[in-house]
């Protein structure tokens, strides 16, 4: 009998098919097993007393994208005012180690002013101090180069965080210094890092969803000189320090509709370089982490040996407005890099630039 040669084609790719399919099912079992017996383990966070571990899976949207220059024009996010009602102001003093004790309460009119009117020669003592070595605490900042976000036609500070992380809630502290010297905040909310990541009293940018896991976005900040692009990751904060997967932000941050939160978000995946938070760009230097270790008037020497820990809101923004201790002294001279940072992004057109410490660390830095 003859051979149906159409026929036995067909059936020898049905059978091929049938092999491949078969295959591709094994594959697929074995990599959830292997997943699930030895997963695939990025670090995403480090600090000194400890190493936090997220599965590869959760930063695979940072690989392998070329980075592209942003120029766009959108309206930045202002948040909602009003305090949250899952996530309301604590008016009861709590016990260091456990409290939320003014958590998202607004600053009154004179802590801001400690902020918003900061004396420029505060910013001078602490950068000539810094240049001359007698900054007490770890200030320094090794940035990478990287394209500018230009926004309404401005300079972008870019700002991913997470109100659980220790880093970013000391690290608050010397970028509202900074940013106060291009432009003001009508309003700042006081906040803590987790509690059980030192419960150190900080800044928020807005109002903070403290008891789910989201995303807050923007801030009350205005500048003629340059756009101040705030995202906060939010867990809540009885716990550690945590940060949901980038593509999980990414999806939140997209749910806003805000062309300049959602490009900006999609500006850090194409460079490609983020290690955990505090993640900063200021300008052209992007910074991975805090640029202070300043957890108070003396060095710590452990996690848990941190005088931050036990020093409420006001306590902080008296010693900013005193300036006379260690502490500020150091929030100071952090502020002044990136002061510098953003003289360098927009050609040292503010007041600021003049002073002599900030032109020496411009030059000195190359930024």
């Amino acid at each position: 009998m003859p051979v149906n040669k159409n026929k036995r084609s067909t059936n020898n790719n049905h059978n091929m098919l049938s092999y491949l399919s078969l295959i591709l099912s094994i594959a697929a079992i074995l990599l959830v097993v292997m997943t699930y017996i030895h997963p695939n383990q990025q670090i995403i966070y480090q600090n000194q007393t400890k190493i936090i571990y997220v599965n590869s899976s959760n930063i695979t949207a940072l690989k392998g994208v070329n980075v592209t220059p942003f120029n766009i024009t959108s309206p930045l996010i202002k948040p909602a005012q009003e305090f949250l009602p899952a996530d309301p102001v604590v008016t009861a003093n709590q016990s260091f180690g456990s409290r939320l004790t003014d958590i998202n309460q607004p600053l009154n009119t004179t802590e801001l002013s400690i902020i918003n009117n900061a004396p420029n020669s505060y910013f001078e003592t602490a950068g000539e101090m810094l240049i001359n070595g007698s900054i007490v605490n770890t200030v320094s900042a090794k940035p990478n180069k990287v394209p500018i976000f230009m926004l309404n036609g401005k300079p972008s500070v870019i700002y991913l965080g997470s109100i659980t992380c220790i880093f970013c809630g000391e690290n608050r502290w010397a970028m509202a210094l900074a940013l106060s010297r291009f432009g003001n905040f009508t309003t700042l909310f006081k906040g803590y890092s987790a509690l059980q990541d030192s419960d150190v009293p900080t800044l928020y940018w807005s109002p903070a969803h403290y008891n789910s896991s989201t995303v807050d976005l923007g801030s009350f900040y205005t500048s003629n000189y340059i756009n101040f692009i705030a995202i906060e990751d939010t867990s809540p904060i009885s716990g550690g320090f945590v940060v949901q997967p980038i593509n999980v932000m990414q999806q939140e941050i997209n749910q806003s509709g805000n062309f300049a939160y959602i490009d900006a978000f999609k500006f850090i995946e194409q460079l490609n370089n983020f290690q955990g938070t505090p993640y900063t760009i200021w300008g052209s230097d992007q910074i991975g982490g805090a640029d202070a270790i300043d957890f108070g008037n003396s060095t710590p020497t452990s996690s848990t040996n941190l005088p931050l820990a036990s020093m409420t809101h006001a306590q902080v923004l008296n010693q900013l407005a005193n300036f006379n201790d260690q502490f500020s002294k150091t929030e100071y001279a952090a502020a002044d890099l990136y002061v510098a940072m953003i003289c360098s992004a927009i050609n040292n057109t503010a007041p600021v630039c003049s002073l002599p410490s900030i032109q020496k660390i411009e030059i000195t830095n190359k930024y």
